[in-house]
């Protein structure tokens, strides 16, 4: 598994983390909030491990963001010396799938990570189905009315965001965060990806789904809906 230790501990970050290597799993870290934020939002980890009293932003506005705004699942294990009952709720609160009280047993925590991946696997959509268009994410497969159409890995990343969630509109910033992360390209390569994807999606059928929200961004809407609002 690729696992995401956001600790500000060197030490048990250090610790955890070679431990976890050992048993063959890969590790990225991170020592203050915002930056295991931005990590966790813009690579695909297995499982996250959240200290609750980080620098810059705690884990609870770290857990909450990445639930309630950037919508991303991953199972998260919240590492803390708090073990009231309040901090506990707060944790789960703020979307934690578990919750261990310092000091911990290594073998324990990667008990737990274990469990919460394979939960994790097990409701994670195997496709995103958006009216008569289909992706499959674990194939990557991209089917609209029965035809299969062939998207660049930018063009998936893109489709993949819109079609999570659909029919709201996303914005500007967070298709490109979504796509580059904080590496952002000259200000015409969004509008340049999403012809193409449009051009792949929409122009060979009779109802356009990409909605170009002007000074926004863009939605994708299944055709009735369109018809339904036009």
């Amino acid at each position: 598994m690729r696992i995401l230790i956001v600790e500000d501990n060197r030490d048990i970050a250090a610790n955890l983390g070679d431990f976890l290597s050992d048993r063959d799993h890969e590790v990225d870290y991170a020592y203050d909030g915002p930056t295991g934020l931005n990590l966790a939002k813009t690579h695909p980890f297995d499982a996250l491990v959240l200290d609750l009293s980080l620098p810059g932003m705690d884990g609870l506005e770290v857990a909450r963001q990445l639930r309630n705004e950037a919508k991303i699942d991953i199972p998260i294990l919240m590492l803390t010396a708090r073990d009231q009952l309040e901090d506990k709720l707060a944790g789960f609160d703020s979307g934690a799938d578990d919750y261990l009280v310092k000091p911990f047993e290594l073998k324990e925590v990667e008990a737990r990570i274990e469990v919460l991946a394979r939960r994790g696997q097990r409701i994670k959509p195997e496709s995103l189905v958006v009216g008569d268009l289909e992706y499959n994410l674990e194939t990557y497969r991209v089917t609209r009315a029965g035809q299969t159409i062939e998207l660049n890995p930018i063009g998936l990343k893109l489709l993949e965001k819109l079609m999570s969630e659909s029919p709201a509109v996303v914005s500007r910033r967070e298709l490109e965060h979504h796509v580059w992360g904080e590496e952002l390209p000259d200000s015409d390569s969004l509008r340049v990806h999403i012809h193409s994807l449009r051009t792949a999606i929409d122009k060979p059928f009779e109802h356009g789904m990409i909605q170009t929200r002007h000074g926004i961004g863009y939605s994708l809407v299944a055709p009735d809906e369109v018809s339904a609002t036009s």
